[in-house]
């Protein structure tokens, strides 16, 4: 199974929510999908499980649109949970045993062990992390094969957040197609293997994370004051963008960090030190409008 999603577009009244976005989720493969609150994740999502209808483009999975026998496979975690207040956790497996046939009674015995949830209590009674533990054992007990996870670690603590980056990592090993959403960088570069970057509804950058980073570096100066003028750095081609923060100067490079980190010595700074290309840095540098720091073009 795969999502493909071609040139789509969302619009409410005049505002464009999503804005003529493109990718592809690959069978077996985690994408994530990042941007600062409001970018059009959510909205994508909604489109992509027929919540909401597109005003332009079209969206597949496994080839086909969306169609009622879809959700047999389909897995969706939203940010805020939908639940029936009024039931028990063991309530909900059986109600999502009748309705899915791929319900695994097991699994989700298994999962409601690990996230160490009360069967017996009513949903009205759990914490929100414990709404989101229910929804996350709901959705991998029926062994999607196509995941849409809004958010999915919302509430849990640090400890719950990597058996869900350890799920979904199973799940795509075991041939999901899996999209998923989180504010949590660190989890998207955990388990992602391709990354999409969304800033106001327009898809920024996009590609396979090892890809994206390549060679590129980062070199921050620490100075004694504040930090000084990047000079003739800014027009250096071996640079993609500066960022002065107070006594921090931190320099994004394309190539050749030793060749920047030999023009930053004459500027005497207190230390110097390279680091390599984060998802924060990618994503910091897609979203930037330019006014957190200088720079000459996206990292």
């Amino acid at each position: 199974m795969s999502i493909a999603i071609h040139n789509l577009t969302k619009r409410y009244g005049a505002q464009t929510a999503v804005d003529d976005l493109s990718c592809e989720v690959a069978e077996g493969s985690v994408y994530g999908l990042l941007g600062p609150n409001g970018a059009g994740k959510s909205t994508a999502f909604k489109c992509v499980l027929g919540l909401a209808r597109p005003n332009a483009g079209s969206i597949t999975i496994d080839g086909k649109p969306l169609a009622p026998a879809t959700f047999e496979f389909l897995s969706f975690v939203p940010e805020r949970p939908a639940l029936y207040e009024w039931m028990t956790v063991r309530q909900h497996f059986e109600l999502a045993r009748r309705t899915y046939a791929r319900f695994d009674t097991a699994r989700a015995a298994e999962l409601g062990a690990i996230f160490k949830l009360d069967s017996a209590k009513r949903v009205k009674r759990l914490s929100k992390g414990q709404h989101t533990a229910v929804a996350l054992a709901l959705a991998f007990s029926i062994r999607p094969r196509v995941m849409v996870l809004d958010e999915p670690a919302s509430g849990l603590d640090p400890i719950f957040q990597r058996v869900v980056l350890d799920l979904i990592i199973d799940a795509a090993a075991g041939g999901a197609a899996i999209l998923f959403s989180s504010h949590q960088i660190g989890q998207v570069e955990r388990a992602a293997d391709r990354i999409g970057i969304l800033n106001n509804g327009k898809l920024v950058l996009e590609g396979d994370l090892d890809t994206l980073k390549g060679n590129q570096k980062v070199v921050e100066a620490v100075f004694d004051s504040e930090a000084l003028a990047p000079n003739g750095l800014a027009d250096d081609q071996r640079v993609a963008r500066i960022v002065l923060s107070g006594r921090i100067m931190r320099v994004y490079v394309r190539r050749d960090a030793g060749g920047i980190v030999t023009a930053l010595e004459a500027l005497a700074p207190r230390s110097l030190s390279v680091f390599d290309l984060s998802l924060e840095d990618m994503f910091l540098g897609a979203v930037d409008d330019g006014s957190t720091g200088h720079g000459n073009g996206a990292a």
